[in-house]
């Protein structure tokens, strides 16, 4: 099961390494599109656009369904979730260590903080 959740996640991260997959991640949030029209906006092959998508939907991030000869694809933000989580683990702890440092910044300010009745002599 853990293998399996990390392999997963290495799959969601390596998809949303690259900024083409993640603005055809962005293209798909406002609704279905077909390949070329996620190939259109960058200077890339079918072929090429069609290895992002590959990438996008073995992640589980995108879900593709070929009606004819055309390959429309959708949005699956259901892995996005196990994505979110990882992070805010870490997000939990830099804040965590964050707050302490600011702490220990402001407590050592204190100390070093001048006389306040003018008596600096």
């Amino acid at each position: 099961m853990v293998e399996l959740e990390a392999a997963r996640l290495d799959a969601i991260f390596h998809a949303l390494g690259d900024a083409t997959r993640r603005q055809m991640l962005r293209d798909l949030a406002a609704g279905e599109r077909t390949v070329g029209q996620l190939a259109e906006p960058f200077d890339i092959s079918l072929a090429a656009a069609s290895k992002h998508i590959k990438a996008l939907e073995n992640a589980g991030l995108i879900r593709r369904e070929v009606r004819g000869r055309t390959h429309l694809c959708r949005l699956e933000p259901g892995p996005l979730a196990s994505a979110h989580e990882w992070l805010t683990f870490y997000k939990r702890f830099w804040n965590e260590r964050l707050d302490l440092l600011e702490r220990l910044l402001r407590q050592e300010a204190g100390r070093a903080s001048p006389p306040k009745n003018g008596d600096d002599k």
